[in-house]
């Protein structure tokens, strides 16, 4: 039985909607986009992240209404494409619970508080305290300034996006917020193995002396880590685009990565970018540090023997360091492997000919909204652990927020204490000015 209009309508603009607002929101996920549209021109219809239940046979119509019919191959003219079958209709229906969205938003504003308290502090404690402007903490503060322009800007508009349908802020932000979220997940990686290299460094140079202030190398090494994060970005600006719908006299805007790319490594960009984001941007990283920690080890134990007594104390800060560097690199493989996960499993299980693929792409769609909420949280997480492993950051966090947390009577009860002090200290010198001057007299 044919679907009225009206239904057939509102579920095409919830999957265009759905299929803007994964591309954006969740780093282009991967999943089948719509071919139903031909103002967007891609293969299949993508599943919307919000409940929607189909009624049987409602998928077939929607399809066969909007898909091509196929052309036999004695109808065809010369030089026109052949025309693709439609994939099958689902066996089933495809059910996304409303309570992701709201998860999701939860999640995103815990994170953003989280995240914009512990980065301003950390960024604090390195500013305020010279002991602590060193190069591997210079790194830890380039860390966070990253974490911090994710969380400002796209974790806000990440929100609205997720829970409205329209896209009210325009082509510049369309190509922006996407291209920070690059940048700033390239500046995290590059710092982590930054970081690895150096303690490696530290380690096999027993004798360089640990001072303060930032070296040459490292400030060299954070421009370009800036810079090849924003360069390596630049595609996110470049493919996303805003699209927009007519739909019953309105116009809806979508936010998404073109499914046409204009120019041929663009289109290769698309066609390979789960890949290249799952080797660069995951596996990089862990290899990097994988590898140099494992020189790192052989140095100590071949260098254990003959090593100073005087150097003991030292060898702990850098052993200590060493470990803050790993928590660092094992909590952003925990925090991105769901998503990844999600990523390479589309890649090499679905099949959108299957007729089964519905029961397979709800549970990508689950675990690719986990890996959302895992990579998020990779922002606001790194100050946490520096809190729990090393000492000297606990230290510091204490004291900052401590600082932070005194109330304004306290700090006016303080006042008051030092001013009588200093009137009492005056008025104690003014009488012992009397005395003298007393007994010079006498």
């Amino acid at each position: 039985m044919q679907p009225p209009p009206s239904l057939c309508g509102r579920a095409l603009v919830a999957l265009v909607l759905a299929c803007g607002l994964s591309r954006i929101w969740g780093e282009e996920r991967g999943f089948p986009p719509a071919r139903a549209t031909p103002l967007l021109q891609t293969a299949e219809i993508m599943t919307p992240p919000t409940k929607t239940l189909w009624p049987k046979g409602s998928n077939a119509s929607l399809a066969r209404s909007l898909a091509p019919a196929e052309v036999p191959k004695g109808e065809r003219t010369a030089g026109s494409p052949p025309r693709t079958i439609s994939p099958p209709p689902c066996q089933g229906p495809i059910e996304i619970k409303e309570t992701f969205k709201y998860i999701n938003t939860v999640v995103s504003c815990l994170v953003f508080v989280l995240g914009i308290i512990g980065n301003s502090t950390l960024l604090r404690i390195i500013y305020k305290n010279k002991c602590m402007r060193n190069g591997p903490n210079i790194l830890i503060a380039s860390l966070a300034l990253g974490d911090l322009l994710h969380i400002v800007i796209d974790i806000p508009i990440n929100v609205y996006k997720l829970l409205a349908e329209d896209w009210p802020f325009g082509a510049e932000m369309c190509k922006l917020v996407p291209f920070i979220q690059k940048a700033s997940v390239g500046i995290t990686v590059l710092s982590l193995c930054a970081l690895s290299i150096d303690r490696y460094r530290a380690v096999a140079s027993w004798s360089r002396i640990k001072g303060i202030g930032v070296p040459k190398w490292t400030a060299v090494e954070i421009v370009l880590i800036w810079v090849v994060s924003v360069v390596l970005a630049v595609p996110e600006a470049i493919g996303f685009d805003m699209i927009t719908m007519d739909y019953k006299g309105s116009y809806l805007r979508i936010c998404l990565l073109h499914p046409v790319q204009k120019t041929a490594f663009m289109q290769f960009y698309k066609t390979a970018k789960d890949w290249w984001l799952f080797s660069f941007y995951f596996c990089l990283p862990l290899a990097i540090t994988a590898f140099f920690y494992t020189l790192m080890t052989c140095e100590m134990l071949r260098k254990k023997s003959g090593m100073q007594i005087a150097l003991n104390d030292h060898l702990k800060q850098r052993r200590e360091v060493a470990k803050t560097v790993f928590c660092l690199v094992l909590v952003f493989a925990l925090c991105w492997l769901p998503l990844h996960l999600s990523r390479i499993l589309k890649l090499t299980l679905y099949n959108q000919n299957d007729p089964n693929r519905c029961e397979l792409l709800s549970f990508l769609l689950v675990l690719d909204y986990i890996g959302i909420n895992m990579a998020s949280l990779n922002s606001c997480i790194n100050p946490i652990a520096l809190y729990l492993v090393s000492k000297r950051f606990k230290n510091c966090f204490k004291s900052c927020l401590c600082c932070w947390c005194q109330s304004f009577e306290e700090k006016q009860s303080l006042e008051e204490k030092q001013s009588c002090l200093k009137f009492k200290a005056n008025d104690h010198g003014y009488d012992n000015f009397r005395s003298s001057n007393k007994y010079s007299s006498s």
